[in-house]
């Protein structure tokens, strides 16, 4: 996860159409609603009261609202519905631990059963350090972008990694949680898998291209088969990932 404390202009996006509020079927019918997705036991932890990220943390948002929402944004962002022919992972639980720690954050399983019990570890250190009136949307935009950890795939392990930080930012993005330092025509100078905010503009031009739910497509791939770059990206897109990006570079550059 990138730091939010940048005071460049953000670049304008439209929200995607992977986020509005309906969602139509392939017949033009609106698709069932995403309350059917299962919803997982979400846990709260701080290790630490008195620090000053933990304060700002409880003042910032209100954790019993805003971590169901972003829950059903990441499952309607992957996987739209759950019986549409996506198979969403069965992560049962999900807690969330703010804590003093270096770094931003990170998503890992729990030993006992890694593939559905989930934590987040969300750094009180990096809570402090938010600007004040940007405090709210970046903690929802951390917790947003590691969510996806919770649900996406990997491609059995080969994915590369700024493919897989790429469609965790390109959620958070599309949720219109985007840092004011992100552009998007920045991401043109970096490799296709710099991941993050870079890979995610990447992923919002081929959702853009190729049409609603690509991105859904791709993150199918990764749970169907290892990640082989070639056949990934040509059985998928229908070409190459070299000339998409230069396609992605010559329209943004």
């Amino acid at each position: 996860m990138s730091p939010a404390n940048s005071t460049s202009t953000p670049t304008s996006t439209a929200i995607p159409e992977h986020l509005k509020e309906e969602v139509r079927d392939t017949d033009g019918a609106p698709a069932p609603s995403t309350k059917e997705f299962p919803e997982p036991l979400l846990r709260l932890q701080f290790n630490d009261v008195t620090d000053d990220g933990t304060s700002i943390f409880l003042s910032s948002i209100t954790p019993s609202t805003l971590l169901p929402s972003a829950v059903s944004q990441v499952q309607k962002a992957l996987y739209v519905h759950p019986n549409r022919g996506l198979h969403m992972p069965s992560t049962r639980s999900v807690t969330l631990i703010v804590r003093p720690m270096d770094g931003v954050a990170y998503t890992t399983g729990i030993d006992l059963d890694p593939e559905q019990h989930k934590e987040i570890h969300f750094s009180s250190r990096y809570i402090a350090s938010i600007s004040p009136d940007r405090r709210s949307h970046e903690i929802e935009g951390v917790i947003v972008h590691e969510l996806v950890h919770c649900y996406q795939y990997n491609g059995q392990g080969h994915a590369p990694g700024g493919l897989i930080e790429g469609i965790a930012d390109w959620v958070r993005l599309g949720a219109g949680l985007a840092p004011p330092h992100w552009r998007r025509d920045e991401g043109v100078k970096e490799k296709w898998d710099a991941g993050y905010q870079h890979t995610a503009y990447f992923l919002q031009y081929l959702e853009e291209r190729f049409g609603q739910g690509t991105v859904r497509r791709l993150n199918e791939g990764l749970r169907t088969s290892k990640y082989e770059e070639k056949p990934f990206w040509t059985g998928i897109l229908g070409r190459p990932i070299e000339q998409l990006w230069e396609d992605y570079r010559t329209e943004n550059s």
